[in-house]
């Protein structure tokens, strides 16, 4: 079983593309992921079935993966099919919806950790939005916390960056499982500033593996730029 020692004050690099985007290829995913782990990433972060078991023979670092399926509610990993699939693609770290919100298969939180843990050897990461949500996942036995769904549930408001705040609070509130942050890390400053308020390790998609919003940043304050020329 992964020791998630390995992980602790280290970058994670989530690699994933939209529907539709040129990218969307496991054998791109892969790529990515290799790229991330020359660039110093200790492990990665996959989407979809193909590309967990693209990324798992490509890379030597642990994979942490999930399936999303659907755009509302819960969809990241939202039941225990997609669960155990992921495990069975080969994720060392199966991450999945870790909010109170009712889950489509009508199972628990607690219920689906169980039955992960029942089938296979994977940790399990339950993406929370809120320190309610954080605690109720410690509870029912989620190896690790994040802070992925901070700001998307509703039960707190976006911030400009990572929700700190959150993370500390989690921190300070679930001495067990290691919180990992990730939402809005879109510069080295944030993720070090993430480290800073108590967060085990940092999880970096957008900035680092999609062209695309990185391209539109650029192009954004260009426009911005001209306009008041």
């Amino acid at each position: 079983m992964l020791r998630l020692e390995k992980l602790r004050s280290q970058l994670v690099v989530s690699c994933q593309a939209y529907p539709g985007e040129p990218m969307r290829d496991p054998k791109t995913t892969a790529q990515v992921a290799q790229s991330a782990v020359i660039g110093g990433a200790a492990a990665v972060r996959v989407q979809g079935v193909a590309d967990i078991e693209s990324a798992r023979s490509a890379v030597d670092v642990p994979v942490i993966g999930l399936w999303k399926d659907g755009w509302d509610g819960v969809f990241i990993t939202p039941t225990l099919r997609h669960a155990l699939a992921v495990a069975e693609a080969g994720a060392h770290i199966v991450a999945l919806d870790g909010t109170r919100r009712h889950r489509p298969d009508g199972l628990t939180l607690a219920q689906t950790v169980e039955r992960i843990r029942d089938a296979s050897r994977a940790l399990i990461m339950a993406d929370c939005g809120s320190l309610d949500d954080a605690l109720a996942a410690a509870e029912a036995g989620a190896d690790i916390i994040g802070t992925t769904l901070a700001g998307y549930t509703g039960a707190r408001p976006p911030t400009d960056g990572p929700d700190l705040e959150l993370i500390g609070d989690i921190v300070r509130a679930t001495p067990g499982p290691p919180v990992i942050a990730e939402g809005r890390i879109h510069t080295p400053a944030q993720a070090r500033a993430a480290l800073d308020a108590g967060a085990f390790a940092v999880v970096v998609g957008t900035a680092i593996t999609h062209p695309a919003t990185i391209t539109g940043w650029f192009t954004d304050a260009m426009g911005a730029e001209s306009a008041r020329d």
